[in-house]
């Protein structure tokens, strides 16, 4: 809840006087302490008083808010919440503004399930804010500190709020420099939430939100509270912030943490960066201003050193959001549904690179000067040809979109086994196009990809996984076209997975397989990464697509996999003994009423896969399953498939 707190002070002195940059002193002499502070320790003292039993929660929210708030009657509050907090009978006035979201933070925190954070935080909003969109920002706000503090990741978090509260289809690039004052939920909230999914750190969600412009206050509370849940707060803004609350607040915040915990920082080795709660002993009530900040920030210590602090890792945050800045690069002479076509190819040139580079390293440290008796395949699990490498692209000023051609295509000749038509299948993007991408531009786009190493040391393949696959939903998100065939919805996934449950040893097979995610998720739920060793097969039809999923498993970690290029309906690739390979478990999101499909050839398919008929050459959906079922082991096989 403190997270609400500082983004309010931090942003209380830009409110009238909008900044739209990321550059500016947290913390001055010129922040204060405004309404979206004051009334969130209301709230949480209101829920403190109801201990659970939560029925009589909007009768307290009422008598906190006005306890707590007529000490402050210059806070900030608008007309109608100021009059409402003096009336001697407050009633809802119909209220859509984000003062409605940004006092729950303290509901997201307390609530001990989904369902219970959403009955928190309509109790408290009603008694005000009753038009809908006050109580849907409310919700959304508490909703998404929830989901952070329970350990969703930013995309799960993302797609939940898109799905459920406002469409997250916007960038703060792409919205700071016509943003204006708006004090709605929807016109606030939304955006507050971005400055949070962008983000790579607590102090960098604050800084987010305060660049937009705006109601630069209640939008850093909004997205702080979000922030303190993701990544907990560092000890020193926390210690900074404390010295702006008088003795009532944080003898409030005091006795709120001292129940439901505080969220100290913590940085977890190859992992994101993520809070970890702490939950202080209880406190005796202090008599002095001076003990309750003593109090607090002894807590604050002690939380700090309750964790191993690991600071040599990048956060995966990072990652995300530098990857997707490349795009800023390309944006322009580049059409953004070709984005994909340059920035995935390009980042797994990056990491083939520094993960060469890792090896070399270690390979040196081990052997000595008699590395060089050793062959290059035992030194390295592919091999960069001379001229090929990373740093060879970057030390040439001219030609650059040459260089990049062939760098990609000496590593995938000198690889023909495992990474044969990686970078070729991106046959949208034209690198050596000048009038498209100047050399200035491409050095740019060298130089920026040239800041973050991406080798194993600096990420997990699980991290880098992540990253790559919170890529290609925002590029299924920004394309449109197509989006079901190129990114399943990572819940539908981990339920498919979850209900096939495949085991180490057993064989895995997508054939639609898209951009690999299933195959991946069904990695992760065996017991052995080693075991799905040779056991992975997928077939995609698309050429790009399939290469961006062989990317998509080596990113992840996995080894000897499959993924064949072929229409799977007209001709299957996986054939054993002459007939169709069954495997363990079959599962796919196969295009829905795909047409001209091949009906006439599945009539009488040599493989048996018209077991009951063929469909019609308007709809493939049942071919597709019974194709999916003659891929089954007859003894072993199970299967799940997403229909209409």
């Amino acid at each position: 809840m403190l997270g609400a707190i500082i983004g309010d002070i931090a942003g209380s002195r830009f409110e009238w006087h909008n900044i739209k940059s990321k550059t500016f002193d947290l913390f001055t002499y010129k922040c204060i302490v405004t309404d979206d502070s004051i009334m969130s320790l209301a709230i949480a003292k209101a829920i403190i008083a109801c201990g659970k039993n939560y029925d009589q929660l909007g009768e307290m929210a009422i008598k906190h808010m006005q306890d707590v708030g007529r000490h402050y009657p210059d806070c900030g509050y608008g007309g109608h919440f100021h009059k409402w907090i003096f009336s001697r009978n407050p009633q809802p006035y119909n209220s859509w503004g984000n003062g409605a979201a940004m006092r729950v933070s303290a509901c997201g925190f307390a609530g001990d399930s989904l369902e219970e954070v959403i009955m928190l935080s309509r109790s408290v909003t009603e008694v005000s804010h009753n038009h809908p969109e006050g109580i849907k920002g409310a919700e959304a706000t508490a909703v998404a500190i929830y989901l952070a503090r329970t350990g969703s990741s930013i995309v799960e978090i993302r797609d939940y709020i898109d799905k459920h509260y406002y469409p997250m289809n916007f960038t703060l690039d792409g919205i700071r420099e016509a943003y204006h004052f708006d004090v709605s939920c929807q016109g606030s909230v939304p955006q507050a939430i971005m400055a949070f999914l962008e983000s790579t750190s607590f102090e960098d969600a604050i800084r987010n939100a305060i660049s937009i412009g705006g109601d630069s206050d209640t939008i850093a509370a909004i997205c702080g509270g979000i922030a303190e849940a993701y990544y907990g707060i560092p000890t020193e803004i926390r210690k900074h912030a404390l010295t702006f609350l008088d003795q009532r607040l944080i003898d409030i915040l005091n006795e709120f943490e001292a129940i439901y915990g505080m969220t100290a920082e913590k940085v977890i080795k190859k992992d994101i960066n993520r809070a970890v709660q702490y939950v202080p002993v209880a406190i005796d009530k202090t008599s002095s201003r001076e003990d309750a900040i003593l109090t607090a920030v002894e807590t604050a210590d002690a939380a700090e050193h309750s964790v191993d602090i690991i600071d040599t890792e990048t956060t995966a945050n990072q990652l995300y959001s530098h990857l997707f800045e490349a795009c800023n690069i390309l944006r322009g002479p580049i059409d953004q549904d070709d984005y994909k076509s340059y920035v995935i190819p390009i980042l797994f040139f990056k990491r083939l690179s520094d993960v060469y580079d890792e090896e070399t390293a270690e390979n040196e440290q081990k052997y000595g000067d008699d590395i060089e008796f050793y062959p290059e395949d035992e030194l390295h699990a592919f091999v960069i040809p001379q001229g090929c490498h990373w740093r060879d692209v970057r030390q040439t000023s001219e030609d650059v979109g040459k260089a990049i051609v062939d760098a990609m295509m000496g590593i995938e000749h000198a690889n023909p086994d495992t990474l044969a038509g990686l970078f070729s299948s991106f046959d949208d993007a034209n690198w050596t196009d000048k009038t498209k991408l100047s050399d200035e531009r491409l050095r740019n786009l060298v130089e920026h990809m040239s800041e973050l190493p991406v080798g194993n040391r600096n990420y997990s393949a699980d991290v880098m996984g992540d990253a790559y696959e919170y890529l290609i939903k925002k590029f299924a998100d920004m394309s449109k076209k197509n989006a079901g065939e190129f990114y399943t919805p990572r819940a539908v996934v981990k339920l498919m997975v979850q209900l096939l449950l495949p085991k180490s040893g057993e064989s895995v097979y997508d054939p639609a397989a898209g951009t690999g995610g299933m195959l991946i998720e069904a990695i992760r739920n065996m017991d052995d990464e080693k075991a799905s060793y040779g056991k992975i097969y997928g077939q995609e039809k698309n050429l790009s697509t399939s290469a961006i999923a062989r990317m998509n498993l080596f990113l992840h970690g996995a080894k000897e996999f499959k993924i064949l290029r072929e229409d799977t309906l007209r001709s299957p690739q996986f054939i054993y003994h002459g007939q169709l390979q069954q495997f363990d478990c079959v599962l796919a999101n196969p295009p829905f009423g795909l047409s001209k499909w091949g009906a006439e050839i599945f009539e009488n398919d040599q493989w048996g896969r018209n077991i009951w008929g063929s469909p019609t050459d308007s709809n493939a959906d049942y071919a597709w399953l019974q194709h999916m079922v003659k891929s089954m082991n007859p003894r072993t096989g199970r299967c799940a498939v997403v229909m209409p």
